[in-house]
C-alpha cells in the first residue's frame, strides 16, 4: 500500500510540476531574450525581469501552498508593503525559499526578490542567464573574486534605483548536525559565541551589503528572518525538494509545521564601522538562535507520540 501511496505521489507531482517546469523554461528565454537590451534600458529590463520572476515564483508557491497545503505561519514584526530591503536568513533546507517568499508576496516584493547564488550557475543554459539577466548576484563566495559581480549588482540597486529584496542566507551553507558540530568547534577555538540549533555566520557579505546599500536612498531596513521546520516531533526537519512540489497535505494532521520570524531593523539603525556590522550580526545570530530553541521547546509540547 505504502508502494501504490508513493507511486501515486510522484504522479501527482509529475502532473502538477510539468506544466510549471514548462514555463521556466518560456521564462528563462524570455530572460535570456532580454538580456542585450538590458545595456540600453537596464531598469526597463530589470522591471520586465521582476514581472517574468513573479509569475514563475508566485506558480510555486501556490503548487506548495495551496495544491500541497502547506501552511506558513508567521510572527514578528510586520514588514511593509512595496519597501527595499536587504534581508538575511538561516538556511535549512530547499523550502527556505518558500518561507521567504511568502513574506516578499504578503509584502508586494515577491518579482523583486534577488537570492545571493553560486556562480557556477552562470554555466546553465538559460537558467543562468536569466538569472544574471534579473540582477541575480552570481557568486563564489571568495569576496575578492567576486568584486566585480557585486559591483554588477550594487550598481544597478544604487544608481537605477532597482527595488529589491537582495537575500543572503549568512551561514553560506545549510544546516546539519554534523556541521553544527564543526561550527561547535570552531566558536570554541576562536572564542565565538555559537547560536543555538544555528551555524555561525559569514560576516565579510553582509558587511559589504549593507555598506554598499547605504548609498541607495530607497533600500530602508535589515530584514532578519528565522526559519524553523518541524516533521513528526522531529524539529529542523524540513520537506526534500520533491516533497515539496509532490506531497499533498504536507501541513495535515500536524505532519509538518513550517514558520517563519521578520524582524525589522532601519538601516540608519546599523552600527557604521565594519567591526560593529560583524558584531551585530553576529549578536542577531545568537538571539535567532533563542527564538528557535523557544520555538523547539513550544513544538514539543504538541508534538505527536
Amino acid at each position: 500500500m505504502a508502494r501504490q501511496t508513493s507511486a501515486w505521489s510522484h504522479l501527482r507531482g509529475s502532473v502538477i510540476v510539468f506544466p510549471w517546469l514548462l514555463f521556466l523554461l518560456l521564462a528563462d528565454i524570455l530572460l535570456s531574450l532580454l538580456l542585450p537590451v538590458a545595456f540600453f534600458a537596464p531598469r526597463a529590463v530589470y522591471i520586465a525581469s521582476s514581472h517574468i520572476a513573479r509569475s514563475v515564483w508566485g506558480w510555486i508557491q501556490l503548487i506548495f501552498e495551496s495544491f500541497n497545503g502547506a501552511r506558513i505561519e508567521v510572527s514578528g514584526d510586520s514588514l511593509p508593503n512595496a519597501e527595499s530591503a536587504i534581508v538575511v536568513a538561516n538556511h535549512v533546507a530547499w523550502s527556505d525559499f518558500y518561507m521567504i517568499q511568502a513574506l516578499a508576496q504578503r509584502a508586494g516584493m515577491l518579482g523583486y526578490c534577488r537570492y545571493f547564488a553560486k556562480s557556477q550557475l552562470k554555466a546553465v543554459p538559460f537558467l543562468g542567464w536569466g538569472l544574471w539577466a534579473m540582477g541575480m548576484p552570481l557568486v563564489s563566495r571568495n569576496w575578492l573574486k567576486d568584486q566585480a559581480e557585486l559591483d554588477r549588482v550594487f550598481f544597478g540597486i544604487v544608481n537605477h534605483h532597482f527595488p529589491t529584496w537582495l537575500i543572503s542566507f549568512s551561514e553560506a551553507t545549510r544546516y546539519t548536525p554534523k556541521k553544527f558540530l564543526d561550527s561547535q568547534s570552531w566558536c570554541k577555538k576562536t572564542d565565538k559565541p555559537q547560536p543555538k540549533n544555528l551555524l555561525y555566520p559569514r560576516t565579510r557579505g553582509f558587511i559589504a551589503t549593507v555598506q554598499h546599500l547605504r548609498k541607495a536612498s530607497h533600500v530602508k531596513a535589515v530584514y532578519d528572518l528565522t526559519i524553523a521546520y518541524q516533521c513528526d516531533g522531529v524539529f529542523h526537519k524540513a520537506p526534500t525538494m520533491w516533497e515539496t512540489l509532490s506531497m499533498p497535505g504536507l501541513s495535515a494532521d500536524s505532519k509538518f509545521r513550517f514558520h517563519i520570524h521578520a524582524r525589522r531593523f532601519p538601516l540608519e539603525s546599523l552600527p557604521e564601522s565594519d567591526e560593529g556590522l560583524a558584531q551585530w550580526l553576529e549578536q542577531r545570530w545568537v538571539a535567532k538562535g533563542e527564538w528557535l530553541e523557544s520555538c523547539k521547546q513550544s513544538w514539543s509540547l504538541t508534538a505527536p507520540s
